[in-house]
């Protein structure tokens, strides 16, 4: 069918190689002699330029024709060798992401049944009405850091376990810096948890107070800060009667599920005395934005500075950096944390950016709701929500805004809001009054 068109063609047949190239595709023919004349004579024309029909030309030549055929042939094994080594590579790939998840999951269940070999039982207390007291210290293997404070507080001696990159940490850390307290840090692998062994709680941040007959463990981040913040009010008061004022209930929702809820936990325990220099709507406005950072500001995180892998790594690493976890953490822990930890948060922070029902723009969130908060600010025409001082609202915004200092996620909110002078200004106040920082301090 194809010869004699051929053969009657004259003009060139220009706009037509891909055409040419289907039609005389020569992967169907296993040996050279085997091809056709005729298509050696078209695919001749086509490797020149303009198209013209020679088939004469090649039917005289056998030689010639024989060139093109192995030519061709030659042309054809070369690109089933390329796809060949394309699927090799592909291969290959597959076989290192395969043999990272495996390795990953061995390294993950050695460490697992490692520290639960060594796990520690939880601390037994004696106080049927606050379960949380001990009579015993929780066993602490490594304090990472420690802060002297300005603030006397020999009644007060503070452990904190956290862990580096934790906006809720971060905000705990920032109060106990602006009240000048002296505390201990305790650096926890969020992967293995092996510095919670102790503790039925196994989130982060906790503080343990060691008083003059046993210990108190402080858990959420909210509840630490008022029961503390309380405490500071009135030096009088026994810090666990304060801490009876913030009971945990469970409760199961209608889907079956059980959680708990630390009740009171935005609230400040007074006493007796009325709060000084206080109104009654300034303390229920600095409740209110403590909550709106909990609730609101603080999910606008994780989607941003997790946006990317690229982005989630990145923060790892300065994560690594800023806790020290080159000295706290073996080489193998390390890397497991970060890029264990880089993958885990990439995929919450999609989780997240949907159950929040964030913009599709997840940075676009995070500016708007940074933007109510400075607008409250300026309505006020002060330099705090506290007004010329910083109050626990502030520190609220500010452990979540600090938590991201040093990513992408930060530098695009400099630029994008006019969030700098306020958060320049709490930089420099909680610097003033923080401690002396010591790290690596070995118990």
């Amino acid at each position: 069918m194809f010869f004699p068109i051929c053969r009657a063609v004259s003009r060139p047949l220009r706009g037509h190689p891909q055409e040419v190239l289907e039609f005389s595709n020569l992967s169907r023919y296993r040996h050279l002699s085997s091809i056709p004349l005729q298509r050696l004579a078209l695919l001749e024309n086509y490797k020149r330029r303009p198209l013209l029909l020679s088939v004469s030309h090649t039917v005289n030549n056998p030689e010639y024709a024989n060139k093109l055929r192995r030519f061709f042939a030659q042309k054809n094994f070369q690109s089933d060798a390329n796809s060949d080594s394309a699927k090799k590579g592909s291969s290959k790939a597959k076989l290192l992401i395969v043999g990272f998840g495996l390795g990953a999951v061995i390294g993950l269940g050695y460490v697992y049944n490692k520290n639960m070999r060594h796990k520690s039982a939880p601390i037994a207390n004696l106080d049927s009405d606050n379960s949380l007291w001990f009579t015993e210290p929780p066993p602490i293997d490594f304090i990472a850091k420690k802060v002297i404070g300005s603030r006397e507080t020999r009644n007060l001696q503070l452990t904190l376990f956290q862990y580096e990159p934790c906006p809720f940490c971060k905000k705990v850390r920032a109060f106990l810096d602006y009240a000048g307290l002296s505390y201990d840090v305790v650096e926890v692998n969020p992967v293995t948890k092996k510095q919670l062994g102790w503790s039925a709680y196994k989130k982060v941040p906790i503080i343990v107070v060691k008083g003059e007959e046993g210990y108190q463990q402080l858990n959420d981040s909210s509840m630490i800060i008022s029961s503390l913040a309380s405490y500071l009010e009135d030096a009088q008061q026994d810090l666990r009667k304060i801490v009876k004022y913030y009971p945990q209930v469970d409760f199961q929702d209608a889907d079956g599920k059980k959680g708990s809820e630390i009740m009171n936990r935005y609230f400040l325990m007074f006493g007796d005395k009325d709060p000084a220099g206080r109104s009654k709507e300034s303390i229920v406005e600095e409740r209110r934005w403590r909550k709106w950072s909990d609730d609101v500001l603080m999910h606008t995180l994780s989607p941003n500075i997790y946006r990317t892998w690229e982005e989630s790594l990145e923060a790892f690493n300065m994560f690594s950096k800023n806790g020290d976890w080159e000295h706290i953490f073996s080489p193998w822990e390390r890397q497991m944390v970060i890029y264990v930890g880089a993958a885990v948060m990439y995929i919450i922070g999609k989780r997240l950016k949907k159950r929040h029902n964030l913009l599709d723009d997840a940075r676009q969130s995070l500016y708007n709701e940074v933007n109510y908060f400075l607008k409250t600010i300026n309505a006020k025409g002060t330099r705090f929500i506290g007004g010329d001082e910083p109050n626990l609202a502030d520190l609220a915004v500010y452990g979540c805004i600090s938590s991201i200092d040093g990513t992408r996620t930060f530098n695009d909110l400099m630029l994008n809001t006019k969030l700098s002078p306020w958060y320049e200004a709490m930089c420099s106040i909680i610097d003033s009054r923080r401690g002396k920082l010591s790290k690596l301090a070995d118990h």
